[in-house]
């Protein structure tokens, strides 16, 4: 693939080019993608014939009303089609919420998806973004972000479970006590465009819910569960009120053929849908793996289709991309231009285990062999940085050999991790570890660097074994539930009183300093957690957040709807 073609990235702004961008410049055909969010075993290969036998039918004639689609996706879903409104693509919806919706103000955790911080920012909005601390493994803290909703005075509050690019989920009974908290504002959304590839809860939507609520509005994705972007199709759940509020300002033809066709094919394959949703989280549990056995690559723990993870130190993710691109056809998603993020991430979309093993061999060659300089150019990464802090993160630092020579020959050399020049003053940069000395460099054989979880350069943290991965310290709670509003228009729900004052809880990991190089992050996360899950076959299951009610058991989807969290129906057995 031609240099030329990372020039595209150039003019991207806070997305990606197109797949047919770089089509148009290489040879002709696109490389294989770890970029777009999109399901990889859905549509299955007969469903693409099918469609192709109808092709001249399908974009000969006017598709029906969005009316006739909406009522016939409604009855798959078994929701009301007075409480949808079907739109061409989220971004649409998110456009008409922000015009018609949004009054003043926006409150977002950053990163996410870049429409919600750019779109209201475009019509003269305030947009408040909370940063997701890198420190805490970018987990959000629902109690923190309610507090600074109301010292922000923010309108709108927006939240994205899973979120993106970094993947991190939301227990139901929390996003729905968080929902009530805020029922003074005017408007709360919850945009579950990846929850389908969740599976840390059987029920985690909250559609439901926000159908009896004033002010929640749940935005939902098809293209991305049903592998077809290109076709432009989505759905947002309300009350009526808000919902046709939306849906009267959509054009009559605003759904394309394709989106009619699909829709209306789908309740013939709902057993297919199951299957590739259950694919998807094996192969994401799996990619987390081999990724994490590249040497100084941090994996965080995901329950969407993708893995957000941090390249080692000396890495800039603009060259790692292009490089990627122009040497082994491989596309990557560098998060440089993400608000709240900075080059050192990439976003690594879930793939077949033949695509992965492409991706990491691509990596090894990338990160850690000899090459020449190269000038990238800046995205941005420095004013970035600020909102994410100075740390060297808390997720799962999983350094091991993976027996490949390029890896043991990268750290033999130390390429791509260099040490700084020389140690910072106090509390500033990444200080060496005080408590142990180094053992000399030429104490150590060269036959024996592999053995290291790090390269020979860094100073090995004790003398005795390494330490094992950590889970996460707890964050502290808040001293108070969810702050009340000063003068709220809608009474919020009651809540529970504040628990008594208890033995203080340790603090979280950005208190206690960044962490030394070559020594696993404080807060390492475990392999499980990696994977999404505490045990395999075992759901995780969070506390509820402090000083806030339990929700009801109901949720949906459920097991009488399609498609419900696990696919569609009861899944089949796996071959």
């Amino acid at each position: 693939m031609p240099d030329n073609v990372t020039s595209l990235f150039r003019s991207a702004a806070a997305h990606s080019p197109s797949m047919a961008a770089l089509a148009r410049e290489s040879d002709g055909t696109g490389p294989v993608d770890f970029c777009i969010p999109c399901n990889p075993y859905f549509p299955t290969p007969a469903m693409f014939e099918e469609m192709a036998s109808r092709l001249r039918e399908i974009i000969t004639y006017y598709p029906s009303g969005a009316d006739t689609i909406t009522a016939e996706l409604c009855q798959l879903l078994q929701l009301p089609p007075q409480c949808v409104a079907m739109g061409n693509g989220s971004t649409e919806l998110i456009t008409w919420i922000d015009h018609l919706l949004v009054r003043e103000s926006l409150a977002v955790p950053v990163p996410t998806f870049g429409r919600w911080t750019d779109q209201p920012m475009e019509t003269g909005k305030r947009v408040d973004m909370f940063p997701l601390q890198e420190a805490n493994g970018f987990a959000l803290d629902l109690g923190r972000y309610a507090e600074f909703i109301r010292a922000r005075g923010t309108r709108v509050a927006v939240i994205c479970n899973p979120n993106n690019p970094d993947g991190g989920f939301l227990p139901r009974q929390s996003v729905v006590q968080f929902m009530d908290a805020m029922a003074d504002l005017d408007l709360v959304v919850i945009d579950e465009s990846f929850l389908e590839f969740a599976d840390a809860e059987s029920e985690p939507s909250v559609v439901q819910e926000a159908m009896l609520r004033p002010n929640v509005i749940v935005l939902r994705s098809l293209g991305k569960n049903f592998g077809l972007h290109g076709i432009r199709f989505g759905y947002l759940v309300a009350n009526p009120g808000l919902a046709n509020k939306v849906r009267s300002m959509l054009p009559k033809w605003n759904l394309n053929s394709f989106a009619e066709y699909v829709v209306f094919m789908l309740k013939q394959h709902g057993a297919e849908y199951t299957q590739s949703l259950l694919q998807v989280r094996r192969d994401r549990l799996e990619m987390a793996s081999q990724l994490s056995a590249l040497p100084g690559l941090t994996v965080y723990p995901s329950q969407g289709n993708f893995l957000f993870v941090r390249l080692p130190l000396g890495a800039e993710g603009t060259v790692v991309r292009d490089r990627l691109l122009t040497e082994h056809r491989i596309l990557v998603r560098e998060c440089g231009n993400k608000i709240g993020s900075s080059s050192r991430f990439l976003r690594l979309v879930v793939r077949p285990e033949t695509d992965v093993h492409r991706l990491v061999a691509g990596l090894e060659q990338v990160l850690y062999e000899p090459a020449a300089p190269e000038l990238g150019y800046s995205s941005g990464t420095a004013a970035v940085d600020r909102l994410v802090g100075e740390t060297n993160g808390a997720g799962a630092r999983l350094a091991a050999s993976s027996g490949s020579p390029v890896i043991a020959a990268a750290l033999a050399a130390g390429a791509g991790m260099p040490l700084p020049a020389a140690t910072p003053p106090p509390g500033v940069g990444m200080p060496a570890p005080a408590a142990q000395p180094s053992p000399a460099p030429q104490q150590a054989p060269p036959q024996q660097v592999p053995q290291q979880p790090v390269p020979q350069r860094l100073p090995a943290p004790t003398p005795a074994a390494p330490p094992a991965p950590m889970a996460p310290p707890p964050i502290p709670a808040p001293a108070s539930p969810y702050p009340a509003p000063a003068a709220a228009a809608v009474a919020p729900a009651p809540m529970a009183a504040p628990v008594p004052a208890q033995a203080p809880v340790p603090a979280p990991a950005a208190a206690l300093g960044p962490t030394p190089p070559g020594v696993p992050a404080r807060g390492g996360l475990t392999a499980a957690q990696v994977r999404g899950m505490t045990a395999p076959g075992t759901p995780a299951a969070p506390a509820a957040t402090p000083g806030l009610a339990p929700a009801s058991a109901s949720g949906w989807p459920n097991a009488q709807s399609w498609p419900n969290a696990a696919g569609a129906g009861a899944p089949a057995p796996m071959g």
